[in-house]
């Protein structure tokens, strides 16, 4: 989602809402050769479900209406393509997926005139496209005749065989000129990420397919930005240089990523962004270990465990009596005239939907796209399955009357922020008792996977509109069992850690007197190290007098 545009003034980059994470696993990296890749859409106050679009052919002279993803405002008209394919998510019948990070860049290349916002680029893109590549050449020809209204952007952009990352920026208005883009292949063996900074430098140096736009460079010369040769032309450093906010609290998320699969301690200077003259990330790497949608799903939950940006560890006091990994926006504060910043981890509280899309070329095509789909934070729910044939969403995912200020029971949205939202200011205490049950739904998932597949391949041979009436069917019913038992882990929480205490339970059940009432509570109190914060804070003010 947007992240509001960054410009070389720190105060300014300061007050932004850094959002939104992609990780991209190739086809080499993952264990089973799935390309695979990520999405936490996060924005505070965005309500959102899970996307369809159905399949359909439309007649010469269809026009499409072009509504902002972000504010809903009417920017035109364009041409309806004379077929599209059906979307569920952000993965299409093809196992298309495209994800985003907003970066924004030089303020000045924004096209107010454009038509065409870079939500409405993803799902058109999804709408038109069989391959990876081909949906780069529908999103590019259309900003380059449309205009390109967004900021700058960068798309993650796969299918079953190839991982793209690609980043595009309006040329201000210009009219002669659209837009500037380029696209580079992720190696197969690679894993790549990115997270609001742009994250492609020296791109002829890359050893990979590089595709851009022909102005790419000369349109960065003309306006006095860059001066040097071609060959040593880096997008990130002229149209969004990568400054304090840029690294810290937004690469870091990608040098943690890769961080937990190949040690990073080279550069974690560049993500703590304070030493100028670190040496920079690449733009990806080879991990040491090949990855798994599980995988994947504990690196969206990821909080920075085990390194110097933790804010898992309890060591200070922004976490609370109950060491929450999470910390309030805004991101930046002052405290007597001076800055300071909260840890941005990819874990976050804002965000709306998160899913891991794993991408399989070897089974038939509408079975092989899973997009394992959450309506909230990815460390607070169990991501459960949708499949890339699926035509229609669960009702916990696409909930007629919810919305933004309207909480209902029935929607994954509310029921899942109702939950996190009572663990996030108790977390050491309440978090178990909700890991137990994303875990446990989380493994029933992956468990029935292969039963699943293959129950559908084989009726996909004599029957496919059976086959994907059966995987919908499935989709449909985790989600809403997902559903009941969140609602049944909530009435368990407030149960359970009323008023700051712990009941007792034995067997899942709370346990009780002889009598008949509720067993004595467990009063846990504060942890040993918040106990020598608070008595360093007030001093004697609370000690107990010895006489």
């Amino acid at each position: 989602m947007r992240k509001h545009i960054l410009t070389a003034l720190f105060l300014i980059v300061a007050t932004a809402a850094s959002a939104c994470t992609n990780f991209i696993v190739g086809k080499g990296a993952s264990v089973d050769g799935s390309v695979m890749c990520t999405y936490n859409a996060d924005d505070y106050g965005m309500f959102i479900g899970l996307a369809h679009y159905a399949a359909g052919t439309h007649p010469k002279g269809t026009m499409r209406k072009i509504i902002d993803w972000d504010t809903k405002k009417y920017h035109g008209e364009i041409p309806e393509a004379p077929q599209t394919y059906n979307v569920i998510g952000n993965i299409n019948e093809f196992q298309v997926t495209i994800g985003e990070t907003t970066y924004g860049g030089r303020e000045e290349m924004v096209d107010t005139t454009g038509i065409i916002d870079y939500g409405s680029l993803i799902y058109i893109a999804l709408q038109r496209s069989k391959t990876a590549r081909e949906a780069i050449k529908v999103m590019t020809s259309l900003a380059e005749k449309y205009g390109y209204n967004s900021e700058g952007e960068t798309f993650t952009i796969c299918d079953p065989n190839e991982a793209w990352i690609m980043e595009m920026m309006g040329c201000g208005g210009d009219k002669k000129q659209k837009v500037v883009w380029v696209a580079v292949r992720i190696p197969d063996n690679a894993i790549c990420g990115h997270a609001n900074q742009s994250r492609i430098g020296v791109f002829s140096q890359y050893k990979t397919e590089v595709l851009h736009s022909k102005n790419v460079v000369s349109f960065a010369k003309e306006k006095g930005w860059y001066k040097g040769s071609d060959k040593d032309f880096s997008w990130k450093n002229t149209y969004a240089f990568p400054d304090f906010s840029g690294r810290r609290i937004c690469d870091a998320r990608v040098w943690s990523f890769f961080n937990h699969h190949k040690d990073m301690s080279r550069w974690l200077p560049w993500a703590l962004g304070k030493d100028k003259n670190a040496e920079d990330m690449p733009l990806w790497i080879i991990p040491d270990k090949k990855l798994s949608v599980k995988d994947l799903e504990a690196d969206m939950r990821d909080h920075f465990e085990g390194t110097v940006m933790s804010v898992a560890d309890g060591k200070d006091i922004g976490g609370g009596i109950w060491q929450m990994p999470y910390r309030p926006t805004p991101l930046f504060f002052k405290v007597n005239g001076k800055q300071y910043f909260n840890e941005r981890p990819t874990s976050t509280q804002q965000t709306g939907f998160s899913y891991v899309s794993q991408m399989r070329s070897w089974m038939p095509r509408e079975i092989g796209g899973v997009l394992w789909f959450g309506n909230d934070d990815g460390n607070m729910v169990a991501y459960t399955p949708i499949y890339c044939g699926n035509t229609v969403q669960p009702e916990c995912y696409n909930t007629p009357g919810a919305d933004a200020v309207t909480f209902s029971m029935k929607n994954a949205y509310w029921v899942c922020n109702w939950v996190s939202n009572m663990v996030y200011p108790r977390y050491s205490l309440m978090f178990p008792s909700l890991k137990e049950v994303r875990d446990s739904l989380d493994n029933s998932y992956l468990a029935n996977q292969a039963s699943v597949e293959a129950k559908a391949t084989e009726l996909y041979k004599s029957d496919k509109a059976a086959a994907l009436r059966y995987l919908n069917d499935y989709s449909n019913e985790k989600a809403q069992q997902m559903l009941a038992r969140w609602q049944q882990l909530a009435f368990h929480l407030i149960v359970k850690y009323n008023d700051m205490i712990v009941k007792p339970e034995k067997d899942g059940k709370f346990e009780r007197t002889p009598e008949g009432i509720g067993a004595t509570v467990q009063r846990p109190g504060y942890s040993e190290s918040f106990k020598e914060k608070l008595v360093k804070e007030t001093g004697d003010k609370f000690e107990v007098p010895t006489k």
